[in-house]
């Protein structure tokens, strides 16, 4: 079958739903097909066929019937008809043409001809009609003989005319599905349209040529946007699709123009935006503002803001703790029951936010629990052990009258066992960045989803997922298989920065073998090297970044073009403080708490997922290298921690769009003194 956009007719025309299947059964890989969506006031075509060697063609249809047209043939019987037979057919073509595709030297219609199909019509009923008629130069008619599958495939061959140019194709683009245009501010990429002194560090975004999303981006956009009866029938729950993709690929671009559309197409469905942090839903909030700043909005929270909007009136709120304090108490906790086993503190945390994420409310259930892919193995003893840790650190909680944010979902889930919370149900849910979201999540947003008629539409980076990590989506309860759209292209960063962030992956984690998206580097705009800047105190660390970061603002870079990403919340508190001393008190935010609509961003590595920036500054890399030479770390544990820390950097580096400089305190290791031969290394300067 032919690639058509959208995959299902958006429509209540008949008449255009029977094209569109016509349109849907041309040769797999010889026609690319649009069909413009109501939303778009203007007239236009109804179609645009276009064939692998950029030969075109366009479709209007026609809802005329045999009765109706009597009217025309026969006008004695009443009085004269006020207008002409598809007259308002041809004045949408006319109108298009003449405004998308014609010059003082060309034709409306000379080189992308028109047809005006009748799916109601004979071709002898057309004949008559034509009489009547004033078709114009470049527009045929046809009837519903001709618009039998192999009829119109013999036909369609034989009446395309001179191929388009990329150039034309791009404008036909721009004007045929306005929708995938995608605003220059929208992008931190390099303007393809002039190339950027590197004195002036390709910062800006101005570009002649408009950014559209590609065919990939622009296929899993519009796919299954609606369901016809017949196909809700056949659906046991809802609908569920997941778009895969390197960093940068446009999977959150995907998911707010799919947001748009939905709202426009269907203003009165209920929408909720999900992602798992908040600098991400801020983006996402303003980006979706941006698009459509007059109509309904649609609702765009962090998964444990929704949460707590669900949370009973009538029950007490108690505040979870903050990482400072939870540390402290897992420490304690490991001391006491812990000490004298090869479980570390490290290892016990991470497994109580694996037991919290997932439907496990009792020992003999964690005892039970397939625990396969954790990377680490238990006895049955040290389970048992690790519960009666678990219960421990739950009593202290208790007891300071707190809970922690792996609490809030798993009340919920009780309450809703109970019957006595029932969940808003929505007609669709989108969520960005899911690789974060643990298998108790997505229970409580399955039962969130309208059944039958709902949408769940998901966006994923599995090179990322190092928070909720060790789960597939099967095991999250989620069964995608057919249902995933795979984007290979990065349209966020360089080449230099994907192939730094992709071989430092590669020489640190070799054995790999997640379902991993390995990025398409072909036609990647050239760009700086990566530049790694080695130092010796964390001290000098915070001066230098602040004094790269102030010689930057000073040459002319807009603050909102900066992103700093400290690997540590400490780090980046002092960083804050830093930036704010040497530059105003409103020159630098943390994105958890504010938008930054100018200013620098500076945020810790869990918050940065989903973000992006033209420069880059990752500060604190250190201190996951020190992480993992640990003496308390088992090898098992070692190698977990590793792979959780290179999915960090990789996420890290690709949030760049034009440049990236990595600071390292002390000695750099061999994966990147060595390992990564050609990459910039920055020589340690005065940090005074």
């Amino acid at each position: 079958m032919a690639i058509i956009l959208p995959d299902t007719p958006l429509t209540t025309s008949p008449e255009v739903a029977r094209i569109h299947r016509l349109l849907k059964q041309l040769p797999d890989e010889t026609y690319t097909v649009w069909h413009r969506l109501a939303i778009h006031a203007e007239p236009g075509p109804d179609f645009w066929v276009l064939h692998r060697d950029r030969r075109a063609l366009w479709i209007k249809v026609s809802a005329l019937t045999p009765i109706g047209a009597e009217v025309f043939t026969q006008p004695g019987l009443f009085e004269a008809p006020a207008s002409r037979p598809a007259e308002a057919e041809h004045r949408a073509l006319m109108q298009f043409a003449r405004a998308n595709f014609s010059t003082a030297k060309t034709q409306p219609l000379q080189r992308i001809p028109a047809v005006v199909a009748f799916p109601n019509l004979a071709e002898a009923e057309l004949a008559r009609l034509a009489e009547k008629a004033e078709i114009p130069p470049g527009i045929t008619w046809l009837g519903k003989e001709c618009l039998a599958l192999n009829a119109f495939t013999s036909w369609l061959e034989q009446h395309l005319t001179v191929s388009l140019t990329e150039d034309d194709i791009t404008h036909l683009r721009e004007a045929f599905t306005p929708e995938v245009v995608i605003p220059a501010q929208f992008t931190v990429r390099t303007p393809p349209a002039r190339a950027i002194p590197e004195s002036r560090l390709r910062y800006t975004a101005a570009a002649s040529t408009p950014f559209l999303l590609d065919y990939d981006q622009e296929r899993a956009l519009k796919t299954e946007l609606a369901l016809s009866d017949e196909a809700r029938a056949a659906i046991n729950d809802f609908t569920l699709r997941l778009v895969n993709g390197v960093a940068g690929s446009g999977k959150s671009l995907i998911l707010i123009y799919r947001a748009q559309l939905l709202r426009r197409l269907f203003p009165q469905k209920s929408i909720l935006g999900l992602t798992h942090n908040r600098p991400l839903i801020h983006d996402l909030r303003a980006r979706y503002l941006a698009l459509n700043p007059e109509s309904r909005p649609v609702k765009w929270q962090t998964f444990y803001q929704w949460c707590r909007s669900l949370w009973p009136k009538d029950e007490p709120w108690r505040e979870p703790i903050g990482q400072g304090l939870r540390e402290q108490i897992i420490a304690n906790v490991w001391h006491a029951h812990l000490a004298d086993t090869a479980i570390s503190e490290r290892l016990l945390l991470d497994e109580l936010d694996w037991c919290k994420d997932r439907l496990i409310f009792s020992r003999d259930e964690y005892l039970a629990a397939d625990r396969t892919g954790r990377g680490f193995a238990l006895s049955e003893a040290q389970r048992d052990r690790m519960y009666t840790a678990f219960e421990a650190y739950q009593a202290e909680l208790n007891r300071r009258g707190r809970m922690d944010w792996g609490d809030v979902p798993r009340q919920l889930w009780r309450w809703v066992q109970a019957g006595r919370l029932q969940l808003p149900q929505y007609d669709v849910i989108l969520v960005d960045e899911a690789q974060f979201f643990a298998p108790l999540w997505f229970e409580l947003i399955k039962r969130a989803v309208k059944l039958r008629t709902g949408h769940l539409f998901l966006a994923a980076d599995p090179t990322q997922g190092f928070l909720k990590r060790r789960q597939s989506w099967l095991a999250s309860g989620l069964d995608v298989r057919g249902r995933v759209h795979r984007l290979k292209k990065s349209y966020r960063t360089t080449r230099e920065i994907l192939d730094f962030a992709t071989l430092l992956y590669r020489a640190r984690v070799p054995d790999e073998d997640d379902d991993i998206e390995t990025p398409d580097l072909l036609d990647m705009p050239k760009g700086v090297l990566p530049q790694i800047i080695p130092l010796t105190s964390a001290q000098d660390e915070i001066t230098r970044v602040a004094n790269e970061i102030e010689q930057l603002v000073r040459q002319g870079v807009p603050k909102r073009h900066l992103l700093v990403i400290h690997t540590d919340w400490r780090g980046q508190e002092r960083l804050l403080e830093r930036l704010r001393f040497r530059l105003g008190a409103s020159a630098a935010v943390d994105p958890k708490k504010s938008a930054a609509d100018d200013a620098i961003r500076v945020c810790t590595l869990n918050a940065a997922a989903g973000l992006e920036s033209p420069i880059v500054f990752l500060v604190g890399a250190h201190q996951l290298f020190e992480q993992e030479h640990s003496v308390r770390l088992s090898d098992e544990e070692r190698a977990e921690l590793i792979r959780d820390n290179t999915r960090k950097l990789y996420m890290a580096l690709t949030r760049a769009g034009q440049r990236v400089m990595m600071t390292y305190v002390g000695p750099l290791p061999d994966v990147l003194a060595s390992r990564l031969p050609g990459f910039q290394t920055g020589r340690t300067s005065d940090p005074a």
